[in-house]
């Protein structure tokens, strides 16, 4: 009886949320597949790197080969509570294993792969929810939600991933998922900014335009709470969960300059490259679907990049009473710069440096929602900015 009363109390709140994000917009979203944060035009060209065996690619995609997600089989779960660390890690490497598995696929026409992806997406595609009724459940389903999208977005082109096993998958998103994303959470910034990129690209693969401009609008409103310009307006700059003042919520920075972020005095790199990741992250799934919210955002995100860049290559934070910058490297760069430098001819010199010198010599590779982000988006050619209209 529980169990019924659960589900419809889900599907109630996932009707009122849905309802209450309806807006009017002229610019009507035809969606394109794949197309999360992986493109066919990027998918292809970077198949192509990898069988003549280019760099990085084909070392990248190497990696992923030899690594567990590639042999992972699923460890589905009916609900989930988010502050259950057994239960978070087992989703969120099911979550990357699939994603990991479709691109060894795409990339290799090896149906081994493909066949181990829909298998673990078919497996989750019976998840009933998030049962812990925290922020954490938020956190969490932006976490896999974004990484489980990316991978049934690339899976869809399977001939042998069902119709109906891709709807079912479909339904959990929206059953499951949806009523953690679409209320922002009252935690840092980061957690929001990870549930909106895992709700854009949820959005894509339900070809829910709802969705999808509901996460453009929370990420404008985000942006100037999160990536400091000083031609903000001040009260821009306050999305607060706690009643207190904005000195507090920025974590009480000794310099304010372009590019700073909210939590830059919290830890650092640490939080700031997984909300820096997200943000691009939601960017780069617009640009996919020829809606182009870089160009606006150019000055925000650049000064972000450069700054934080500058600040881990340094080890210092002179903005903050911290001086020390996080240690942690995160693969989350590539997107973001490709954009800046290889699309739009920006140079951005710390990032590059980085890059070049510690993310792709010794980052992270898969850490939560920051998945291989050198395979997949280095050095990618300009494609098709004739169909990208701004917003």
């Amino acid at each position: 009886m529980l169990y019924t009363q659960r589900n419809i109390t889900i599907y109630l709140l996932f009707f009122l949320i849905s309802s209450s994000f309806s807006y009017a917009n002229n610019n009507k979203v035809t969606f394109s597949h794949p197309g999360s944060i992986n493109s066919k035009h990027s998918l292809d060209f970077i198949k192509g790197k990898i069988h003549g065996n280019k760099q990085p690619w084909f070392d990248e995609f190497n990696s992923i080969k030899t690594s567990l997600h590639a042999t992972r089989k699923p460890n589905a779960f009916i609900t989930i509570n988010a502050k259950n660390n057994t239960q978070a890690s087992e989703m969120q490497n099911d979550a990357i294993a699939a994603y990991s598995q479709a691109l060894l696929w795409y990339f290799s026409d090896d149906i081994v792969y493909a066949n181990r992806a829909i298998t673990i997406l078919n497996a989750w595609s019976a998840f009933e929810g998030f049962i812990s009724g925290t922020d954490q459940d938020k956190l969490l389903a932006g976490w896999a939600g974004a990484v489980f999208a990316s991978a049934a977005e690339i899976m869809r082109s399977y001939e042998h991933w069902k119709p109906n096993e891709i709807k079912q998958f479909q339904r959990m998103f929206k059953r499951s998922f949806y009523p953690q994303l679409l209320i922002a959470s009252s935690w840092n910034g980061n957690v929001d900014l990870t549930q909106i990129a895992a709700l854009i690209s949820i959005a894509v693969f339900t070809d829910d335009e709802n969705a999808f401009n509901s996460a453009l609008k929370r990420l404008e409103k985000r942006n100037p709470a999160y990536f400091y310009l000083h031609s903000d307006p001040h009260e821009l700059r306050e999305i607060l969960g706690d009643g207190d003042d904005i000195n507090h919520f920025w974590g009480y920075p000794t310099k304010w300059v372009n590019g700073l972020t909210q939590e830059t005095c919290r830890d650092n790199g640490h939080h700031s490259q997984f909300a820096l990741g997200a943000a691009i992250h939601v960017a780069e799934v617009a640009w996919n679907q020829g809606v182009d919210i870089y160009s606006k955002n150019q000055t925000r995100y650049v000064a972000a990049l450069e700054l934080l860049a500058s600040q881990l290559l340094s080890n210092e934070v002179d903005t903050c009473k911290n001086k020390l910058a996080t240690t942690s490297r995160f693969n989350t760069w590539e997107i973001g710069y490709n954009h800046y430098h290889n699309r739009a001819d920006i140079a951005l010199p710390f990032t590059k440096t980085l890059i070049e010198s510690e993310i792709r010599a010794n980052s992270q590779r898969a850490v939560w929602n920051l998945v291989y982000e050198t395979l997949t988006h280095a050095k990618l050619p300009k494609y098709y900015e004739d169909r990208v209209k701004s917003r």
